[in-house]
């Protein structure tokens, strides 16, 4: 089929073909009434026109296509709504999204930033499947942003999630709902994540504004798993009964999915004799665990829409501090409710009634 040329669209709106150019590529200062330019934008529709993508790139120095780097996101399903919202966002703003998956691999990493390079890609994303402090590769072009990660020389745009700000609401939940001896499940590698950290410090700064003196072993590690959740919980409900926590918060989902079984193979209900809070909001899990899961969601789809208006400047990025910090917010459901009323409270931590 022959395409439509721009010569066919000036005759079917009864135009000339410099008008028609003026009308489509938008340029300003032209002084064309709004009569003839919907006669000109109908006549297109009529006859199918497309533009040319290659011609307008030459013209604009613009490709209307953006670059996404990860490593491993398009191959996972917990972190697939970044993709989600970078597409949308460049879908709104007329941008196709370039993807390649590197599998984390530097080579091929490398020849995927140099191909998208000369396809001059008018902006890139570098997203990671975790939060975590990154090298800036050498080629990649001024104008990029960094998804779920942040580049260690501080020189692009970032946005990561307020890991901090939900390990304090999750632990705040628990300490609303009466709870006075909360266990943090955290992750045990020897590299820990960058976000375990900062869960964690949000978890004891609301311990400390609460006037809680946590006891060293509420805090236990394992791995990111059910299997590592449930051998956490064990050795947390493995204590004597005026130490034994009343509430877990977990790193994440599927740890808190193990906590549901240890509690369970001990003969214990959620939450009536135990309430529970994880971390990500992961599909499949979270929502169909039963009771189903009061976590805290990581905001991937936010992430990644912020990070493509920004890279394609219809959004300004953060004025000082080059990281936006995207809030996690609660998802409330099923797991916390008050403590046992036999649950005995710690000695030395009882709670102020004084009138």
């Amino acid at each position: 089929m022959a395409r439509v040329r721009i010569s066919d669209v000036a005759a079917a709106a009864g135009v000339s073909t410099s008008t028609v150019s003026l009308v489509l590529n938008d340029r300003p200062g032209s002084r064309i009434s709004e009569e003839t330019r919907a006669r000109v934008r109908k006549a297109a529709a009529a006859v199918g026109y497309t533009p040319n993508s290659i011609a307008r790139g030459l013209r604009t120095q613009r490709t209307r296509t953006l670059g996404l780097i990860s490593d491993v996101i398009a191959t996972t399903p917990f972190a697939g709504r970044m993709l989600a919202g970078a597409q949308d966002a460049a879908r709104e703003h007329g941008h196709l999204v370039f993807l390649v998956n590197t599998e984390a691999d530097p080579a091929v990493e490398r020849e995927a930033i140099r191909a998208l390079v000369d396809q001059q890609v008018d902006a890139m994303i570098y997203a990671c499947m975790w939060h975590q402090v990154v090298e800036t590769p050498d080629d990649l072009p001024s104008r990029s942003v960094f998804l779920d990660c942040r580049p260690a020389d501080g020189g692009h745009p970032a946005v990561v999630p307020d890991e901090l700000a939900g390990g304090r609401a999750a632990v705040r939940e628990l300490v609303a709902a009466g709870h006075r001896r909360i266990a943090y499940v955290d992750v045990d590698e020897p590299h820990p994540p960058v976000a375990s950290g900062l869960r964690r410090q949000g978890y004891l700064e609301v311990l400390a504004e609460a006037g809680i003196t946590p006891d060293p072993a509420w805090h236990v590690g394992g791995a990111t798993s059910a299997a590592g959740g449930r051998a956490a919980t064990e050795r947390l409900l493995d204590l004597p009964a005026d130490r034994r926590p009343t509430a877990i918060f977990c790193f994440n989902d599927r740890m808190a999915a193990g906590a549901y079984v240890a509690a369970r193979h001990r003969g214990l209900e959620i939450p009536a004799d135990l309430s529970v809070v994880g971390y990500d909001d992961q599909q499949l899990v979270a929502g169909e665990l039963d009771p189903p899961l009061t976590t805290i969601a990581l905001p991937h789809y936010e992430m990644g829409r912020w990070a493509t208006e920004v890279a394609l400047g219809a959004r300004e990025p953060p004025a000082s501090d080059q990281t936006y910090l995207m809030p996690c917010p609660i998802i409330r459901r099923d797991s916390v409710s008050s403590p046992p009323a036999a649950a005995p409270t710690p000695a030395g931590d009882e709670p102020d009634t004084t009138p």
